[in-house]
């Protein structure tokens, strides 16, 4: 299977959406991505970076698995 080319902004942008559909993690949102080096296709990326808002970090933390994990199955980061 794989996994379709998106640049940082437009993962960004998923990925913050993905990350505020999760339960508690309404006023969270994700910073920035980061490209993973010497990993050349797959999960190539990671979100090192997230404002927690009014939530709680364990509740961010266990989302921000899960969003990459969910996330990292379909996308992939290209250079822009």
């Amino acid at each position: 299977m794989s996994t379709v080319g998106k640049s940082r902004s437009e993962l960004t942008e998923i990925a913050n959406a993905a990350l505020r559909d999760q339960p508690g993690c309404e006023t969270a949102r994700v910073v920035a991505l980061a490209p993973l080096p010497h990993v050349q296709g797959g999960r190539n990326w990671e979100i090192p970076q997230v404002v927690l808002g009014d939530s709680l970090i364990s509740d961010v933390d266990r989302a921000v698995i899960t969003v990459h994990r969910q996330l990292g199955r379909k996308f992939h980061l290209v250079d822009e």
